[in-house]
């Protein structure tokens, strides 16, 4: 279910998002970054991902943001659980004056990088990287750093 720009407006400045982000590795140990083109988070890289819709199951979801976000649709067994974490952003989707807070869902996904089809909407560029090289990275934003460190600040709750 899809709000209304001025419904959605009203969710972000009033209430947390609930979202999965996959934590994408390769055959070779690599790790999935696009570059945000949308706020929050624009210009940064980023892992996949997005929000959960109202009504929608989380299979359901994983397999919708899967095929959106990866080009091929996964189901959630196919994803590892790797915790609850929290993201806040001084901006929001529209760049008004009011902040962004997603509780986050975390998945990890090993894949085979050939199968997978990147689209282009929610990131213009697409790289992998080591969990070493993209912890070094300045360009990568803080909130996907923290699926890598040993002590995450944001993370509420793991397996």
């Amino acid at each position: 279910m899809f709000l209304s720009h001025e419904d959605f407006t009203t969710v972000v400045r009033s209430t947390p998002l609930i979202s999965i982000d996959l934590v994408v590795e390769n055959q070779a140990g690599e790790y999935l970054l696009g570059l945000r083109t949308n706020r929050p988070a624009q210009g940064f890289w980023f892992v996949p991902g997005g929000r959960v819709q109202k009504d929608e199951r989380l299979a359901d979801a994983f397999a919708r943001l899967t095929e959106a976000e990866l080009g091929k649709r996964f189901t959630l067994k196919d994803g590892e659980f790797y915790g609850v974490w929290q993201h806040f952003y001084d901006d929001n989707f529209s760049g008004q004056d009011f902040s962004t807070h997603y509780v986050v869902l975390g998945f990890r996904l090993r894949v085979n990088a050939d199968e997978l089809q990147l689209p282009m909407e929610q990131h213009n560029e697409y790289r992998w990287q080591s969990a070493a090289e993209l912890l070094e990275s300045e360009d990568v934003h803080d909130n996907s750093r923290a699926y890598f460190l040993a002590e995450p600040a944001d993370k509420v709750i793991g397996l």
